[in-house]
């Protein structure tokens, strides 16, 4: 694949960057908490700038250089419609990161206060499905945009503030009393917000976007009614447990809508999106596998490597 070069010092800058992947991960994770929050005009708009346009180059090195990675295994999707759908749909049992056994063990076997650390990690590296889908469906064809909006107006709770994505992920945070911060945070978690935020907010990925939110609500479900099953052995409340619960049933009707109303009308307009739509997908399964790896050598410890065997 043949990508477009940086100039010189702005590579020279972003892979040293790329180097160190934690404290790349806590810049980005900061400036994106900056400029994703509801602002004011200040005097330092040009500073603001100049900043923006350090980080916009540093962040998109990071994702060119997951689409290197990701290049030759989504090469291999189709770009007809039907095909790609099924190829697509597919990543449900062959993609990375599916069945691993963090999952069954957060359910089974896990105490409260591993589930309680994987949950801090989940919450701090949310960037928020619903914010996501509304930046994505910006200047999409009629019927995607409609899908994404029909989508949003669900995350949002159809118009019930207790219902939203965001008070029901608040209300476990609250209920487990976790205290989520970005410098306690594993960097694979940081990561996959990070780059979940670049594709939504940067139009030249916007086909990145739409492929990783659809492997989410693809792939998502079995893992949250893990984590569901989990809470309930351990006597959460059902306010507690809103969230996964709802969401262990609701992607599923998601991914179904989303196949056919965004994924086969966008590669039907467009066949040479199939190839961005299945680098998004596989990228966020990626940063998705590098986090259980993360939760599991912090979890299990020595025994990682022999549960995984």
């Amino acid at each position: 694949m043949s990508l477009t070069p940086l100039p010189v010092p702005a590579i020279d800058a972003a892979e040293k960057a790329l180097r160190d992947p934690r404290s790349l991960h806590l810049r980005l994770a900061h400036w994106n908490h900056r400029r994703m929050a509801v602002g004011v005009p200040s005097g330092s708009w040009r500073e603001d700038l100049r900043e923006e346009h350090e980080m916009r180059l540093t962040e998109g090195a990071w994702i060119e250089s997951l689409r290197i990675e990701a290049a030759a295994r989504a090469a291999e999707a189709p770009d007809s419609p039907e095909a790609f759908v099924a190829w697509f749909e597919a990543l449900k049992e062959s993609g990375p990161g599916q069945d691993d056994p963090l999952f069954p063990w957060l359910a089974e076997e896990a105490t409260l206060e591993e589930l309680r650390w994987f949950l801090t990690q989940e919450a701090a590296g949310e960037a928020g499905f619903d914010d996501l889908v509304a930046l994505s469906q910006i200047k999409l064809s009629p019927l995607p945009k409609l899908e994404l909006a029909a989508n949003y107006w669900d995350e949002m709770g159809r118009g019930h503030e207790g219902g939203m994505h965001g008070p029901m992920l608040e209300r476990t945070v609250q209920g487990l009393g976790l205290t989520p911060t970005i410098e306690a945070t594993a960097w694979q978690s940081l990561a996959l917000a990070n780059t979940l935020t670049a594709f939504a907010t940067t139009r030249r990925y916007a086909y990145h976007s739409i492929g990783a939110l659809g492997v989410v609500e693809l792939t998502a479900p079995g893992r949250v009614a893990c984590v569901a099953a989990g809470l309930k052995r351990l006597g959460c409340e059902p306010a507690v447990r809103k969230y996964f619960d709802l969401h262990a049933h609701l992607d599923v009707k998601h991914s179904a809508d989303w196949n056919q109303n965004a994924l086969i009308p966008l590669v039907s307009e467009n066949p040479a999106s199939a190839r961005f739509l299945a680098e998004g997908a596989l990228i966020r399964l990626d940063c998705g596998a590098r986090c259980f790896d993360a939760y599991r050598a912090h979890l299990w410890g020595a025994q990682a490597s022999v549960r995984t065997a």
